[in-house]
């Protein structure tokens, strides 16, 4: 009997050893299958937001071979750049089934994503570059930008450091003067904080001024009025709104026919003020549910050929239910 007991108390320890061991092997296969799951899972999530962002990206270049079109037909007609061209007109935000269904089916059953987009002048603005012209401030330029920072309520030094941060910025590492800590050269007017100037600053001069890879002129058929009392030098404020409600019955055509309207103020300048531009900003705007993603692009019109020079993509949340 001893030897018995002692056979079935091995036998039980046994039993108990293999039930042990398979239970710890069903974990580590569950555990593996867990884990080659979340995996495939993962790799599904991150293909999708792939493709979506590849979507997003084709479908904003369109919006921007939308531009191109237009400017190119508008570069046919041969008449002043104004507001009251095609151009000008933004595209409304519209569901995109309407732009790719060709029945009511396959537009319920399209994705609920909208598109729009706008053009506009960047020679509307008072152009940055201008200040600096082989290595030295421009001292007419910077006149120009002094009294645009007064007529938009900017402190007086704001002209001064954005002009002397510019002149640092083109010039070379071994010229004479130049600090060895000098700024990074801004490409946009979010990044003038680059040469100290604030964010609430960069707020206020987004509407008035720009940064082109060239020297422009100011378009006198586009501009704002505190732009053109800026670029214009006697001109006041209510005399560029005059001339802001005049061009909206009809463009300017010659500067001589701006000059009639400015008595006394001698003839304009072509090197500051134009009556055609060459630069444009073009925005495209997608939004996915509550994702929106804007797209904007620098563009340049030579002729009927119209070059992108650069493109920025910013992914945000829609705050319109907020």
């Amino acid at each position: 009997m001893p030897a018995s007991r002692g056979f079935n108390r091995s036998a039980r320890n046994q039993r108990g050893a293999a039930l042990l061991t398979a239970m710890i092997i069903v974990t580590l296969i569950v555990t593996l299958a867990s884990a080659m799951v979340w995996q495939q899972w993962r790799a599904v999530q991150v293909e999708a937001a792939e493709r979506a962002r590849v979507q997003s990206a084709w479908i904003l270049s369109g919006a921007l071979d939308w531009a191109r079109l237009i400017l190119r037909e508008d570069a046919r007609t041969g008449r002043p750049t104004s507001l009251g061209e095609p151009w000008a007109v933004p595209l409304a935000e519209a569901r995109l089934s309407t732009f790719l269904a060709v029945d009511k089916n396959n537009a319920d059953d399209a994705p609920d994503a909208f598109l729009s987009g706008s053009i506009t002048d960047a020679q509307s603005r008072y152009n940055l570059t201008n200040l600096v012209e082989q290595g030295k401030v421009v001292k007419g330029e910077l006149e120009i930008l002094e009294r645009l920072c007064q007529t938009i309520g900017l402190a007086s030094d704001a002209s001064g450091r954005i002009a002397n941060g510019l002149r640092d910025a083109l010039a070379p590492p071994t010229a004479v003067g130049v600090s060895s800590t000098a700024p990074l050269l801004p490409r946009s007017v979010s990044q003038l904080g680059w040469l100290g100037i604030d964010a609430e600053m960069q707020h206020q001069l987004e509407s008035y001024v720009t940064l082109l890879p060239t020297r422009t002129a100011v378009n006198v058929n586009t501009a704002p009025r505190e732009v053109l009392a800026a670029a214009i030098k006697g001109l006041d404020l209510a005399t560029a709104e005059r001339l802001v409600q005049m061009r909206q019955r009809g463009a300017f055509k010659t500067l001589q026919d701006v000059e009639a309207q400015l008595p006394g103020l001698g003839p304009l300048n072509a090197q500051q003020i134009t009556l055609t531009s060459s630069y444009f900003e073009v925005r495209g705007r997608l939004r996915l549910g509550d994702r929106v993603l804007e797209q904007r692009s620098l563009v340049q019109r030579i002729g009927t050929d119209v070059i992108a020079l650069q493109r920025e993509q910013v992914s945000s949340r829609d705050q319109r239910g907020s």
